[in-house]
């Protein structure tokens, strides 16, 4: 009988009592009490009812069944009103790690700083992300598209009153942006047809949440083009952890070895079309100069590079993001072109934050949100066209001190401008009140 009197089990039936009565409680009590008895575990609750696996999408029905057997479905009020307390449950698609580090787990300390508590999980996680659920009192879906198993968690999610929150930080929803999107050309026609045919699938998931966040303005543009919803900024920022690697990598740094390195960072497929845009001034550049470097991090494919250019390329594969910052911390400046399209118009400055935490300046075009994220001329450089490329390149190329004092100014604007906090350019007032209100 022990098993029934752990404090985690005590604790739990206490706050059953306080937030939904003691006839909600113990009736949960005696289901919990009957199913342990029979050897049958939340986890292993099928549609049935009978034990044995379950699969995935319908993990809780059977629990479903029991509740509204005993009467206890329904809960008496949403638990941000029945307690003092506030914790944000996230379910999420966690498999990309830039996404998951900049959407997902640096929100713990964010949060946590302002006294709510905050866990996570990724939406294949069945079991954790059920768990998440039972102790949230506000749920903030990440990145999930409409399917068997994020349906029947938003069902759980409603059933418990949560109100819901939906993020995204790329437009995964939009037919249009996806059918304009440069990068696609570099990629197999049969990704794309897929790309097209997920699109309402995410839609679907926006459209039932209370409201949304995007991580750009740009984004928020044109999300408000698809949904009714509330839109709402949610800028990506450099956390402690960021800050502390880029510290890292920067004293970690090779002495000065007399070239000087630009670097194209590539998380996923199909930038060759980005660096495109450059590819003219930039070539010019590079081989203007023996001691001068083309740095690839990530993945690129070099056949799209000119000839006259693959001997003076370095390359380096993604793998953590402390080894990420290390080799960008080798460069004297990052470029960061982008074609115009709809898709990139909604893309972050995360890739500045990234160099700017190494102390390296960027160099970046009018596309996206990475122009309102560098000063021009102070801790970076923003080009309009090939020539201002040119002669950004040209200008620090020619003055590694300048390069030097720009990227050092670039880190101090990071720490001072770009952190989590309460500003309107980091987060709108009304998730703030979504949360606390």
């Amino acid at each position: 009988m022990a098993r029934f009197f752990r404090l985690a089990l005590i604790k739990r039936f206490f706050s059953t009592v306080r937030e939904e009565g003691a006839a909600v409680a113990f009736g949960k009590a005696r289901t919990f009490v009957g199913m342990r008895l029979r050897n049958i575990a939340p986890s292993a609750l099928g549609f049935s009812g009978t034990p044995g696996p379950a699969r995935d999408e319908v993990y809780l029905h059977g629990i479903w069944q029991t509740l509204a057997r005993e009467q206890a479905f329904h809960i008496s009020g949403a638990p941000a009103l029945l307690s003092n307390r506030r914790r944000i449950g996230l379910i999420g698609d966690l498999n990309l790690p830039q996404c998951r580090k900049y959407r997902v787990e640096q929100l713990s300390d964010f949060w946590q700083a302002r006294d709510v508590d905050f866990d996570y999980a990724h939406y294949q996680d069945v079991p954790r992300a059920a768990r998440v659920l039972q102790q949230a009192t506000h749920l903030m879906e990440y990145r999930l598209q409409s399917t068997q198993v994020t349906e029947m968690l938003r069902y759980e999610a409603r059933r418990l009153r949560l109100p819901v929150l939906y993020d995204l930080d790329d437009p995964l929803f939009s037919v249009s942006a996806y059918e304009t999107y440069g990068n696609m050309k570099a990629v197999d026609p049969g990704l794309k047809a897929h790309f097209l045919s997920e699109a309402p699938k995410y839609l679907t998931m926006m459209n039932g949440a209370d409201l949304l966040t995007v991580s750009t303005p740009g984004m928020a543009e044109h999300t408000r083009l698809y949904t009714q919803r509330p839109v709402f900024v949610r800028r990506n920022f450099a956390d402690a952890e960021t800050l502390d690697t880029g510290a890292a990598a920067m004293a970690a740094r090779d002495t000065d070895d007399g070239l000087f390195r630009v670097a194209f960072a590539s998380g996923s497929q199909g930038h060759e079309v980005d660096l495109a845009e450059i590819i003219e001034p930039l070539t010019a550049f590079i081989t203007a100069d023996s001691n001068r470097r083309l740095l690839v991090i990530g993945h690129f494919d070099q056949k799209h590079l000119p000839e006259a250019l693959v001997d003076q390329v370095e390359s380096v594969s993604f793998s953590t993001y402390p080894k990420y910052a290390a080799a960008l911390a080798r460069a004297d400046c990052a470029v960061m072109p982008l074609s115009d399209d709809i898709f990139n118009q909604c893309k972050s400055a995360v890739r500045v934050i990234d160099a700017a935490s190494v102390g390296v300046p960027s160099i970046v075009g009018t596309v996206g949100d990475l122009k309102n994220v560098v000063r021009d001329g102070e801790t970076g450089f923003v080009a309009s066209d090939k020539a201002d490329w040119a002669t950004a390149l040209e200008t620090l190329g020619r003055d590694a001190a300048l390069a030097r004092q720009m990227g050092q100014a670039a880190s101090r604007d990071l720490e001072e401008t770009w952190v989590g906090s309460d500003s309107a350019h980091i987060v709108s007032s009304e998730v703030l009140e979504w949360v606390k209100g």
